[in-house]
């Protein structure tokens, strides 16, 4: 395994204990659903879809027993080298996103799995770290990429892309109201000079923008937009719900917690087309049994408390979505059980 430096950055993980307990693992009374889906589900198989620094992981391996498995993914390898850092036998971490879940999964030997959890967005550690670029904040390299193995950096894309394809993703993944003004100020700067710095593209943004949103730097908009284009973020995360869908058990739960609008409008999308199911016509002779079932059940809708904002005022924007995966109308694959992993207890 490469080597990765770790420097030391403060993480605080947004609604942990309420993202945990959302997985049902022991039907805490705030989410329980019917009788039949809750009880202890603590011997099965879970997914820590965006691994992070590992604060959902480890509280996840406290409650559960001794066969149970957990899987990590992660683009970051400084998020792979913390997962390394965990001694217990049930856990086991993949570097690669989580959208490609199924395939990942189906190479160890795992067809589905009992709960989902997805913590999108970017941690603390990323953004506080001005060597990953992330932060219009310190002055570093202008990278954004979540993988670093993987792909173009920010800078380089901002050499190469059109002023009219700059102009779409700073709009639409950004949605930055001066989207024209200001991918018409990066070309005109990059024709005199390479920019190749987080302070140099938020000075071009800042001299761009004539108005100011209160509390929030003018670059805020464009290194969001900038960040999810490079990571190709939305589209991982429509395909990984797909993915995640596919993967559970009937009675299994996906838990995903956003941070910005266009994520949790993908995230509640996705759980309406699976709650809501099209009917056929009143007038045709179909029996109710016959009809078309929902797919999953809504179970939870959170947000962080005052509290929480309080103490960590980077959690303001969380929001948390529970769904259910109901019965299948006939007989579900049972989930592949792994044989307990060698050293557990």
């Amino acid at each position: 395994m490469m080597n990765v430096a770790m420097p030391e950055f403060a993480h605080r993980t947004v609604l942990l204990d309420e993202a945990v307990d959302a997985l049902n693992l022991t039907a805490p009374a705030a989410l329980a659903g019917p009788a039949e889906t809750t009880g202890v589900r603590a011997d099965g198989i879970y997914i820590d879809g965006t691994f992070g620094r590992g604060g959902h992981s480890r509280l996840i391996l406290s409650r559960l027993g001794a066969n149970a498995r957990l899987f990590g993914f992660d683009k970051d390898l400084q998020a792979i080298a913390t997962a390394a850092a965990i001694d217990d036998a049930r856990f086991a971490i993949v570097h690669d996103s989580f959208a490609t879940m199924r395939t990942a999964m189906a190479a160890r030997g795992v067809t589905q799995v009992d709960g989902i959890l997805l913590d999108l967005g970017i941690s603390s550690p990323q953004v506080d770290d001005a060597a990953r670029g992330f932060s219009f904040r310190n002055d570093g390299p202008l990278d954004m990429r979540m993988d670093t193995t993987r792909g173009m950096s920010a800078a380089q894309w901002l050499a190469i892309e059109t002023e009219q394809q700059l102009e779409k993703v700073i709009r639409d993944y950004g949605e930055e109201r001066f989207a024209f003004q200001i991918a018409k100020a990066i070309v005109a700067r990059r024709a005199v000079e390479p920019i190749s710095s987080t302070r140099q593209l938020a000075g071009i943004v800042a001299n761009a923008v004539k108005t100011r949103e209160k509390g929030k730097d003018p670059a805020t908009r464009t290194f969001q937009a900038i960040r999810i284009f490079i990571n190709q973020e939305l589209e991982d995360l429509a395909a990984g719900l797909n993915e995640a869908y596919a993967m559970l058990a009937p009675g299994a739960r996906m838990v995903v917690i956003s941070f910005h609008s266009l994520e949790d409008r993908i995230v509640k999308q996705f759980f309406a087309s699976k709650v809501k199911v099209e009917q056929p016509d009143r007038r045709l002779p179909i029996r109710a049994v016959d009809l078309p079932q929902p797919l999953m059940k809504l179970v939870a809708k959170m947000k962080p408390s005052d509290q929480e904002v309080q103490e960590n005022p980077r959690a303001r924007s969380a929001v948390m979505r529970v769904a259910e995966r109901l019965q299948d109308r006939l007989p579900a694959q049972q989930p592949t059980r792994l044989p307990p992993a060698k050293g557990a207890r």
